[in-house]
């Protein structure tokens, strides 16, 4: 394996597909490793753009555009960090002879629910929820009525929340507003939804989990808490049961394994006791394991980058109980400022991530604090009181 000179003939490139706070983490990996990096996005100064080689600007939904910049790239790699990315492009990029991570085939099944949800419960017989597809509204208010509520209700491609919906109540404003909700938000537009039993868990974790050169690494379980689908809060280790934590393994291998190739997956899971219920699963990156900052030696994001160039991580210290806490403040603004960062950050064990988000118009996630103490109880609530000394000027 060689990794040659960033800027030059010889240099190694990497073509990232979506340059948010993750994919910023990652770039950050691969620049220190040598490669070069192209972020790629549909918006213009996203987070990896402003620590890439090369930034470029356009809809990756749009399949010539995305083919025009892979041949004019000539990537090595190509990293999609988002759902909406025409994937037919990709197939035929991997058959070029391009890596794409962790594969075509892969990434093709977990950007859209329908596919991933078929291959866990259909194919490989992973214990999930009960679960039905709709593709317009009569079906989609036949299909609750006949499961009942509680249901979740999510667009067949979203992340962080996007376009997700607990329905409670079989009225027909609730039910209504779901399906719209699913339909203005899907990261693809309007199309198909999965609606989901809402099952009784005590806990969700993500099982961040490693195929490298040396075989499947688990992490510590990432216990996190979410509102409206998005994630706020992370902890590492959640406490589990080790029945509870044998089968999350068994899962999680069976889940990867089916989908092949290298690189962090972030195994979304529902634990009810000892029962262990599949979710969702990403290759790439989870928001949940921005934890591992500081709760490893090495974070998620340079295991990732390191598997998915095929060199080997023969170990990972864990640092101690961690946690982390979102800085997601509301309003509007196109030019933010954040300040007391002295005071915040007078905390020992902490560390603070500004994501460089341009703007806001709502609520959005712009940054992240994380912390290490003596149990996850403790990192959290330091996490939270430095979070909160943060102040965010739109």
């Amino acid at each position: 394996m060689k990794i040659g000179t960033p800027l030059k003939k010889s240099a190694t490139r990497v073509m990232l597909l979506g340059s948010g706070e993750l994919g910023k983490e990652v770039a950050i990996e691969l620049t220190r490793l040598g490669i070069e990096v192209h972020a790629c996005d549909s918006y213009p100064n996203a987070p990896a753009m402003q620590v890439a080689h090369h930034a470029h600007v356009f809809d990756m939904l749009d399949a010539n555009k995305l083919r025009v910049y892979i041949r004019t790239i000539k990537p090595d790699y190509i990293l999609p960090e988002v759902e909406a990315i025409a994937t037919d492009e990709l197939v035929h990029a991997e058959e070029s002879g391009i890596k794409v991570i962790p594969n075509a085939q892969a990434v093709r099944l977990t950007m859209n629910r329908k596919g991933i949800r078929k291959l866990a419960a259909e194919q490989l017989n992973l214990k999930t929820s009960r679960y039905k597809f709709a593709s317009d509204e009569t079906s989609f208010k036949q299909i609750i009525h006949d499961m009942g509520v509680p249901v979740v209700v999510k667009p067949i491609m979203s992340s962080s929340g996007k376009g997700q919906s607990v329905i409670y109540n079989f009225t027909k404003d609730e039910v209504s507003k779901a399906w719209d909700k699913a339909q203005q938000e899907g990261r693809a537009g309007a199309g198909e939804v999965i609606i989901e039993e809402l099952v009784k868990f005590d806990y969700e974790i993500t099982l961040l989990t490693l195929r490298h050169k040396n075989g499947t690494t688990f992490l510590r379980p990432i216990g996190h808490k979410q509102v409206n689908g998005d994630y706020i809060e992370s902890w590492q280790p959640q406490e589990m049961s080790t029945l509870a934590w044998i089968r999350a393994k068994e899962i999680a291998e069976k889940i990867t394994d089916a989908l092949g190739g290298y690189g962090i997956f972030g195994v979304e899971m529902f634990v009810n006791g000892d029962t262990v219920y599949f979710s969702e699963v990403s290759p790439r990156p989870h928001d949940t394991g921005l934890v591992t900052i500081i709760s490893q030696d090495q974070s998620e994001f340079e295991l990732h980058a390191k598997a998915i160039l095929g060199l080997p991580v023969p170990n990972i210290n864990y640092n101690g109980p961690s946690a982390s806490a979102v800085i997601k403040p509301e309003g509007e603004s196109e030019d933010i400022e954040y300040s007391n960062l002295d005071e915040a950050m007078n905390e020992k064990d902490i560390k603070v991530r500004l994501f460089g988000k341009q703007d806001i118009n709502g609520k959005r996630r712009m940054g992240v604090v994380t912390a290490l103490d003596e149990d996850v109880d403790k990192a959290l609530e330091k996490a939270k009181k430095v979070r909160n000394k943060i102040k965010v000027e739109l």
